[in-house]
């Protein structure tokens, strides 16, 4: 199986897919570690393509937010209950990857 290649990829539904996938492995199967690891798949996948698309800068911007909302969602689920956080946040990378690379 061949990956399509990075400069192809649309990462805004990857990386949206990545935060709300994450959250919902973790959940449902109770085991919070696979969820990092769909959260993490979905990362590098999004990364390849952020730096064939952009440059080192702008990807380390763009896994700085993903990440972020990964961190961040934690204690905005405390304040908004937590799909509204994960949403949030997913939409927030997903916008965020549209902008500095996938429009490009």
């Amino acid at each position: 199986m061949a990956l399509r290649s990075a400069e192809s990829v649309q990462t805004a539904p990857v990386a949206a897919l990545g935060l709300i996938g994450g959250y919902l492995t973790a959940r449902e199967s109770g085991i919070r570690p696979l969820g990092g690891v769909v959260l993490g798949v979905a990362g590098l996948f999004a990364g390849r393509s952020w730096l064939a698309k952009t440059d080192p800068a702008t990807t380390a911007v763009l896994s700085a937010i993903y990440l972020g909302g990964f961190g961040a969602s934690h204690p905005l689920a405390k304040k908004v209950g937590a799909w509204p956080a994960v949403l949030g946040v997913a939409a927030a990378s997903a916008a965020a990857s549209y902008a500095l690379s996938d429009r490009r």
